[in-house]
């Protein structure tokens, strides 16, 4: 089965991709796909330097996470990080995927304002253009931010991830005609471009999918291992994920049957992976369910699931919005609004050993549903 798709690209990533298309024979699957669009060196997405994160379309960005709308977002954040700080014992936090640095930034001046000035900060980010981006923001700090381009072999402290698991590559599954097949990526018939083709796996979804319909949908083998990696590597602390995604049940509910990939470009999204590559985002979905058992088995306990909505207020998101502009309070409603991020968006804590009451899931903690 093949399915048609337009294309403009970048022609030296267009090269590269070309190339391990046909070193593999011909055709890859979608996370090697994924992995080479977003993260190519010099010529992936987030390894390019263009603009990426902003408000508007007119600064050239592609669109706008939770720190850029408001700072409320990580000074919320903050008071769980010091929270768990305290109860791990532990003096740092790592942030996975930094972005443009506003989170780092936010969190570094929560911190001084809860009198832990002491507590270092090092940021894990594979994109040099952003790593730079990073250290104009947190210039202040240079002092106590340190960046490294891959997990440490042994760390301690408090993990933070906003909006990083869903930029991890995914394989697509494809039921056609009541058979299971993995949907990977070919060149189209002209040659200058990439269309899908199918292969019939043995891969199925982690949640039996009911019906006989067609349906799509992904699996997060990479996200899995690299929350599994960090558990192995973590001695001491906590993590916290902030992202998009469901519990495994919705996740692959019957009438979830075109997936949850999706592109942003100037703050437009689409549904074609395979068309400007380099020049767009990429992201799927996070199924918390395969999160939280893939972080369990790794031996961390979980603290928590629960939305941002829930998460942010318990956090005393609240007291901050009154202590706002009529505009701040505005921009920091839309971390809370169910049709805007409150509900969309989940957070998944982790603690290494005995785990504890944590702040953000003392309400509304929705860890049953997993």
């Amino acid at each position: 089965m093949t399915i048609k798709t337009t294309n403009s690209l970048p022609i030296a990533l267009d090269t590269l991709i070309a190339r391990a298309v046909e070193r593999a024979g011909g055709w890859i699957g979608f996370d090697r796909f994924m992995a080479l669009a977003l993260y190519a060196p010099g010529l992936g997405y987030y390894a390019n330097s263009s603009a990426k994160f902003g408000h508007m379309p007119s600064s050239g960005s592609d669109f706008v996470t939770a720190p850029e709308l408001t700072p409320m977002f990580g000074q919320a954040l903050a008071a769980q990080v010091v929270e768990a700080l305290e109860k791990t014992g532990t003096d740092t936090v790592w942030e996975f995927g930094a972005g443009s640095g506003a989170l780092a930034v936010q969190l570094l001046h929560a911190l001084d304002d809860m009198g832990r000035s002491d507590v270092r900060y090092r940021i894990v980010d594979l994109s040099g253009t952003l790593r730079e981006r990073q250290q104009q923001a947190l210039v202040r700090y240079a002092d106590r931010v340190d960046w490294l381009g891959e997990l440490p072999e042994s760390m301690q402290g408090v993990v933070v991830g906003n909006e990083v698991l869903d930029a991890m590559p995914v394989q697509l599954l494809a039921r056609v005609g009541g058979q299971w097949h993995e949907r990977g990526v070919v060149r189209n018939a002209s040659g200058n471009g990439w269309t899908w083709a199918d292969r019939a796996t043995e891969l199925r979804p982690p949640f039996e999918v009911s019906g006989e319909h067609d349906y799509l949908t992904e699996i997060h083998p990479q996200a899995e291992a690299f929350v599994a990696t960090l558990a192995d590597r973590l001695t001491e602390g906590a993590a916290f994920f902030i992202d998009y995604g469901f519990p495994e049940g919705e996740y692959y509910h019957p009438q979830r049957h075109m997936g949850t990939v999706m592109c942003h470009r100037a703050h437009q999204a689409d549904g074609d992976p395979l068309s400007d590559v380099g020049y767009k985002d990429i992201t799927a979905h996070v199924n918390f369910t395969g999160i939280a058992l893939a972080g369990q088995e790794a031996g961390l306990e979980v603290l928590g699931y629960t939305s941002q909505a829930r998460f942010l207020l318990n956090c005393g998101l609240l007291s901050r919005m009154e202590q706002g502009t009529t505009a701040e309070r505005g921009m920091a409603a839309r971390l809370i609004h169910e049709h805007e991020m409150g509900e969309l968006f989940k957070v998944v804590g982790f603690a290494v050993g005995e785990p504890w009451d944590a702040m953000g899931f003392v309400e509304g903690d929705r860890s049953h549903t997993l």
